[in-house]
């Protein structure tokens, strides 16, 4: 007891204390100005565009917009398609995540990256790939007369398709890095595998699993391509509403509500997600990923495996192999050789540029994102934080849920004006990319950083440590790993990034997912098949970034 007051009281850990707090802040310096000017401020300015008229707030338009019985159904569909599509990602995802995890087999690597691609892809291209799947003179119609076009089927199942990996890379990383031995303790002591399973290893999974849930949730509750396709006039989310109104309509105030709208309920579901991970998390005991990996044993487990490579070729393989198969015709290698070509109306240069433009783009971004996520995360280690702090923390998750039309606009609305004249400037899809990507990178990096055992920092304090050699000598090699495959998975986003670069991106420089949409907004065979040959490109090029990421890990964990 004496020994323990001794210990609380010591200068030097006081010292330390004081000081890793006051770094801790001067950490999330940077974080909160990169929001504050590049998220905050441009959504800001969209919104007063649309609900200031001469100076004077047109508040009582909330209360007309929400009266509206159209818009009550557009936010009913919009929730519980949302909890449908969450709930079914995660029923289907998880069985793959514990193969990945626990599982050592040959194409294991190749396998992971195949199932992250889907996730980078832009949502219209998606959309189009199911829609020739499933709908009129799709496979399955051609095959059995089966039509889910004008279902939500069609639209669950492409949710499940682009979830998958955020399900499987999110749990599964974790999952890889439990020691298996304190669920063997359990097993010993006379627990089912169940019962084991159930009271160990699922509390110490349950930060990751609500992680995953929600990304999951946020993806779909603003899903846009999808829907919109898939939908039709009978289903339309907040998202396909706000770009409705705005591009078509051509009513900002009415866009502004929904945007508002849009904003609390992810304000809502963040602050929610941050109340139950605090009560769930606890230090966690890790281990190398690879030491728990093993060859499938008995039947039940070489069952598991197959069911999970499955449902990756019927839900993951197959849509791409029809796009694919869409590429390349009837004309074999025709749309490719098009894309060399300046037709003089879609674009200023050739298509086959925008693959140089996407790559320049997503690594400049993923350079943003892994400074100014790495330095939320480390701020955001302590689980005893501030409220300030915890506050943060969900903020960080908003721009996956906010509009990106709103955020797209907002840039060309907000930053036109000294100091921050940036429309002619070539950062600005970058910028406008990495607000994605540094969520991913705080969620990928917080959940490691927060399972190293405090005693570790705090003992270096004490021995005098700074908080920057304490992070050198004690956070950098843990989170080693999580960094690296942190920037590889920012970069892959920043690739399929589409929603607000459609907005801000010059004619002369278009990434790929804008020439894609650009080429499906034309008629024409010949614009159709270019585009499903630029993504092909973009599916190839993700798939191969993250091979080589695969590769050039020491781990075999399957984190993000």
């Amino acid at each position: 007891m004496d020994l323990a007051r001794t210990e609380v009281s010591h200068p030097g850990k006081q010292a330390g204390t004081a000081r890793g707090s006051a770094a801790r802040l001067g950490l999330m310096a940077v974080p909160v100005a990169f929001f504050a000017v590049f998220f905050a401020y441009p959504v800001a300015a969209i919104v007063a565009r649309g609900l200031k008229v001469d100076g004077v707030w047109r508040l009582g338009r909330i209360g007309d917009v929400l009266a509206q019985s159209d818009v009550r159904h557009v936010l009913w569909f919009t929730t519980w398609q949302a909890l449908a599509s969450t709930a079914l990602t995660l029923l289907i995802a998880l069985p793959g995540a514990y193969v990945f995890a626990r599982f050592d087999f040959p194409g294991k690597q190749v396998l992971r990256a195949v199932v992250t691609v889907p996730f980078v892809l832009p949502t219209v291209v998606v959309g189009t790939a199911f829609l020739a799947l499933v709908g009129r003179g799709g496979l399955l119609d051609e095959l059995w007369g089966v039509r889910l076009d004008t279902t939500v089927w069609a639209i669950l199942l492409a949710h499940v398709f682009f979830n998958y990996a955020a399900v499987v890379r999110t749990v599964g990383g974790l999952w890889g890095q439990l020691d298996p031995r304190q669920e063997e303790a359990a097993r010993m002591l006379g627990a089912s595998r169940l019962r084991a399973w159930r009271q160990v290893t699922l509390p110490a999974l349950a930060p990751a699993v609500a992680a995953a849930a929600l990304m999951v949730f946020l993806f779909t509750f603003t899903s846009f391509g999808v829907v919109q396709i898939l939908g039709g006039p009978t289903f339309s989310t907040l998202e396909v509403e706000i770009y409705r109104q705005t591009s078509q309509v051509f009513d900002l105030s009415t866009a502004a509500v929904l945007t508002l709208i849009q904003f609390a309920a992810v304000a809502a579901v963040l602050a929610v997600h941050a109340w139950t991970v605090r009560r769930r998390e606890s230090a966690l005991r890790l281990v190398d990923a690879a030491t728990t990996a093993r060859r499938p044993r008995g039947a039940g487990q070489w069952a598991l495996l197959a069911g999970v490579l499955g449902v990756v070729v019927l839900l993951l393989v197959l849509p791409l192999a029809v796009l694919v198969q869409r590429s390349l015709g009837a004309s074999g290698f025709g749309y490719y050789r098009a894309l060399t070509r300046e037709d003089g109306g879609t674009f200023l240069v050739p298509p086959i540029e925008a693959i140089g433009n996407s790559l320049q783009y997503a690594a400049a971004a993923t350079a943003i994102a892994v400074v100014i996520g790495a330095l939320a995360a480390t701020a955001l280690t302590r689980r005893d934080a501030g409220r300030f702090v915890r506050g943060f923390d969900a903020l960080l998750m908003l721009p996956l849920g906010v509009s990106a039309v709103t955020v797209g606009f907002g840039f060309l609305i907000a930053l036109d004006e000294p100091p921050l004249d940036l429309r002619s400037s070539w950062i600005l899809v970058p910028l406008a990319q990495a607000l994605v990507g540094v969520p991913f990178v705080v969620r990928t990096m917080l959940p490691v950083l927060r399972a190293v055992d405090g005693r570790l920092r705090e003992a270096a304090a004490v021995l005098g440590a700074s908080p920057w050699r304490v992070w050198r000598e004690v956070d950098l090699p843990m989170v080693r790993r999580a960094l690296l495959v942190a920037a590889g998975f920012a970069f892959a986003v920043s690739l399929g990034e589409f929603g607000a670069t459609v907005f801000i991106a010059r004619p002369d420089n278009p990434t790929l997912p804008v020439a894609v949409a650009r080429l499906l907004g034309r008629p024409g065979e010949m614009n159709y098949g270019q585009a499903m040959a630029l993504s092909t490109i973009l599916m190839l090029v993700c798939a191969v970034a993250l091979v080589v990421l695969e590769r050039l890990r020491s781990d075999r964990s399957g984190e993000f």
